[in-house]
């Protein structure tokens, strides 16, 4: 039996989103949540070599800050684990060397951000170096994490039950992610997170929505969301693929 799940967006960016799942289980959620933080493939600078670095920084400083920009990850099948991509920079000072200086020999791969600095360079400084870019998982290395910050939370739902008593004072009720209240999705940032804000003067009950579970979802640009969506879900099926291969020998 194949299972149905209902996906809608509630908010849309390219590098950050948040989307209801309806029809899935609380492992499944974390199962998602974890494969998109650890178990999809990312480019990221492995190894340096420096062919001159005159800063105030150590290589070892350098390569770190390198390692730590994020690259545009190609399609699935346009390179295997071991390939690597080589970028090069060179700067000379009295310059800032920024991420956008790093020039790819594969237009596939590049720094998702132009404007990151790397090291601010003074006179007679000069920053020139060759790196190796590979593709690896975030559970290998933190630098290889294309979801930098990944949550989720039930869906609540919100019905009101009637007007606040003659005497009764009105009293915040904070509440923070996405509430459906008569089949409308609102973020709570649309009333400051503060139910009384919505339904001033009433009584208000929240429940969680079974197996419904609003998504937060972060990318460091590696790709958009869809794609570090959809390819954290392609891992859970490879998983789910080797467990059930295993189990049958």
């Amino acid at each position: 039996m194949t299972a149905e799940y209902d996906v809608e967006f509630v908010e849309r960016e390219d590098r950050e989103a948040r989307f209801l799942v309806r029809g899935v289980t609380p492992g499944f959620a974390n199962g998602i949540r974890r494969a998109m933080v650890a178990d999809v493939p990312t480019m990221a600078v492995d190894t340096v070599r420096f062919v001159e670095n005159s800063s105030v920084m150590f290589d070892e400083q350098l390569a770190l800050r390198l390692g730590l920009v994020p690259l545009t990850t190609p399609p699935v099948g346009e390179f295997a684990e071991d390939d690597t991509v080589t970028l090069s920079i060179d700067v000379e000072g009295p310059a800032t060397a920024y991420s956008g200086d790093l020039v790819s020999s594969d237009d596939l791969v590049r720094p998702a951000d132009e404007n990151i600095p790397i090291i601010e360079l003074k006179d007679d400084q000069r920053l020139e170096a060759e790196a190796d870019a590979v593709i690896d998982r975030g559970k290998d290395h933190a630098k290889h994490q294309g979801g930098v910050a990944v949550g989720y939370r039930h869906l609540q739902r919100v019905e009101v039950d009637g007007d606040l008593p003659e005497f009764e004072d009105e009293e915040s009720r904070i509440i923070r992610g996405v509430i459906e209240d008569e089949g409308e999705l609102v973020s709570t940032s649309e009333f400051d997170h503060d139910l009384s804000n919505r339904y001033p003067g009433k009584e208000v009950r929240v429940e969680d929505v079974p197996n419904a579970f609003v998504f937060h979802v972060e990318t460091d640009g590696s790709f958009p969301i869809e794609e570090l969506v959809t390819r954290a879900a392609d891992t859970l099926a490879e998983r789910a693929t080797e467990l059930e291969d295993a189990v049958q020998l």
